[in-house]
């Protein structure tokens, strides 16, 4: 899907228009081979820039062009998904490539978030024809909306961990374990948007105005902010995660001693059972009450190793 925006210079009117004119933001999402070899032979750049954008696996860096003057910022956007029922948090890259003085476009596989903040026309100071000011704010919303996933995550955990303390159940451990993996796709994620932005200012065609530099600042902060927090929250989820384990094989260690006594305990009157049950002559076997005798017997040694496995605690609390 290919739209065009365009804010007309003299009026700063926003609106979605047909036709490529100069100052316009193209916002490609998922495009098909047509679409991409349209957008390109219109422009006259490279299709690599645009398919780099496409692939769910790159990762985030900055190209330049010199031969049609083109950059391509690549950064990684957090997204929620389903994965067997389970939803996970993740991150997919975002192109945005600016072609000369002319054209910006952001290319990605889904809508983002991000994104629609800027279509609704809702960002202030946002005008398709400030091309660096667009891709600054881009950045500061990116990181900006890392932390509110953060934010999530952080209540999901919470959640989970009230729910273990109530009952041990796998479920909640695999969601525990998908918090986990998600914290280590933001960490490097982040990261690598990190090293976009401060490469940002040496990229020689982008000109940044005071204004902007201030705005690139404040997508830096956001950003290291982020770091910290999914670093802190994945210190914590370790150590939870650690400390559930201990109490998982803490658990299956008492219900095996458990297990081991009542064996134990089953076994005595078995033994004394098929001892008087052998064919050869045995107390008691010519005693009227001989049955009832061991029957006593049995049950005061039972009584016995019971009382001895309790007070060893092998029979829990």
């Amino acid at each position: 899907m290919i739209k065009i925006y365009n804010t007309d210079q003299e009026t700063n009117e926003y609106k979605e228009i047909t036709e490529y004119k100069d100052g316009s933001w193209i916002n490609m999402i998922d495009p098909t081979e047509k679409e991409i070899e349209e957008v390109c032979s219109k422009l006259q750049i490279q299709q690599d820039f645009i398919r780099y954008s496409l692939d769910n696996e790159e990762k985030a860096r900055i190209d330049y062009e010199e031969d049609d003057d083109t950059v391509l910022f690549i950064m990684d956007v957090p997204v929620k998904e389903k994965e067997q029922d389970r939803e996970i948090y993740t991150t997919m890259p975002i192109g945005i490539v600016v072609v000369r003085d002319d054209f910006i476009i952001t290319v990605s596989l889904k809508e983002q978030e991000i994104i629609q903040s800027f279509i609704s026309g809702k960002t202030k100071g946002f005008a398709t024809y400030k091309k660096s000011r667009f891709i600054l704010q881009l950045m500061y919303k990116n990181a900006s909306s890392y932390l509110n996933y953060l934010k999530q995550i952080n209540k999901e955990t919470e959640a989970a961990e009230l729910r273990l303390k109530e009952s041990m159940k796998n479920q909640e451990l695999l969601k525990l374990l998908d918090l986990e993996k998600s914290l280590v796709y933001i960490i490097t994620s982040l990261r690598a948007n990190e090293a976009v932005m401060e490469r940002t200012i040496k990229i020689k065609n982008i000109k940044l105005y005071e204004e902007d530099e201030d705005i690139l600042e404040d997508a830096i902060i956001e950003n290291k902010q982020a770091i910290e927090m999914s670093k802190i929250y994945k210190d914590v989820l370790d150590s939870s995660m650690d400390a559930y384990s201990s109490m998982i094989s803490n658990n299956l260690n008492e219900v095996m001693k458990l297990l081991t006594s009542i064996t134990i305990i089953i076994s005595i009157p078995t033994l004394i059972a098929s001892l008087w049950g052998m064919n050869v002559e045995v107390p008691f076997e010519v005693q009227k009450y001989g049955f009832w005798i061991l029957c006593i017997i049995a049950f005061i040694v039972t009584a016995v190793t019971i009382q001895i496995l309790n007070k060893k605690g092998l029979l829990g609390k």
